[in-house]
């Protein structure tokens, strides 16, 4: 089967990763001739979290690593068991993405108290002298390219928002501060209701929504899943023109975008996300890499660019 454009571009990318990230032949801090074994700890079951998992152990196998993965399924007394556990089986370094910025205490706490480095996803603590590293995006710059594109289309006439944020944990609530705090004056944030990323949850608040402002014209949701169900119920309600803003670049956004049900989605590719969380790591365990914080970056999609977004998840792998 022919290998598509975006596939190819997101392989390229893969091998920067590898490239810049650290060499392909292991070796832990004592120099052992063993593999270097990593602790995944994973957030939950959603398709951001199946893709990640898939990103970080392709990744692990490609740097000769190995990897032992569990899932805390959103519970913060799951995840420090699962913290603990990883130390019980005497893994050289946990790579985590926490269910809640606030369990990270007692998880750092237990890492250090076993002299095992830990790397965070997508988090960092206040005080990042405890942790071996982590890979974040730049999740108030997220919110933020969705309004510079709201504030774009207006062109300074005023005009209505509402937002469907997430679950109020951490991630989500960056996200949507991104957005309303760098909206324009000219544009008003109306309504706020939480999705729980859940598409049928977001459908119902964008429903709500829509009856109380129905002359809204612009929705940020703050993931691809969500925005698919606000659409439904703008549409149900004949609000056809409301713009919805989102954030993933999955290829079923960018297919709604190129038929108009998105106006615009920002690329935040898990792929990469899990790829570079590994050789960050792995580059940080050999001190090979310095910098304690890597980022993914982030970029603005429409149906002008559509073909060229990075590759949000690797199905094919």
């Amino acid at each position: 089967m022919p290998i598509s454009s975006r596939r190819l571009l997101a392989t390229a990318v893969g091998l920067g990763l590898l490239a810049t990230g650290c060499s392909l032949v292991p070796h832990d801090t004592t120099h052992s001739t063993d593999p270097v074994v990593l602790g995944f700890i994973n957030g939950g079951t959603t398709l951001f979290h199946t893709c990640l998992q898939t990103a970080v152990t392709e990744t692990t196998s490609n740097n000769l690593a190995k990897v032992l993965t569990a899932d805390s399924n959103g519970s913060k007394a799951a995840e420090l068991r699962n913290v603990k556990d990883m130390i019980a089986r005497k893994v050289d370094a946990i790579i985590l993405l926490s269910v809640d910025a606030s369990a990270l205490d007692a998880d750092i706490a237990a890492a250090r108290k076993a002299k095992v480095p830990i790397s965070l996803i997508a988090v960092t603590p206040a005080d990042d002298s405890e942790i071996l590293g982590a890979v974040i995006s730049d999740l108030p710059g997220i919110g933020k390219l969705d309004a510079q594109w709201v504030d774009e289309d207006t062109a300074g006439k005023s005009a209505t928002a509402v937002v469907i944020s997430g679950d109020g944990s951490t991630s989500s609530n960056l996200m949507v501060g991104g957005f309303t705090k760098n909206l324009a004056d000219n544009v008003r944030v109306v309504g706020n209701e939480r999705g729980m990323f859940d598409r049928a949850t977001a459908k119902a608040a964008a429903a709500r929504l829509i009856q109380a402002h129905p002359d809204i014209q612009y929705a940020f949701v703050a993931n691809e899943d969500m925005a698919f169900g606000a659409r439904a119920a703008f549409d149900a309600a004949g609000a056809h023109s409301v713009k919805i803003v989102t954030v993933n670049g999955t290829d079923q956004g960018l297919a709604a975008l190129k038929n108009g049900k998105f106006a615009a989605t920002v690329s935040n590719s898990v792929q990469d996300l899990g790829a570079l969380a590994v050789t960050h790591t792995l580059g940080l365990l050999r001190k090979e890499e310095k910098d304690k914080i890597a980022h993914i970056d982030a970029r603005l999609v429409t149906k002008a660019n559509a073909d060229t977004a990075p590759l949000y998840c690797d199905t094919n792998g």
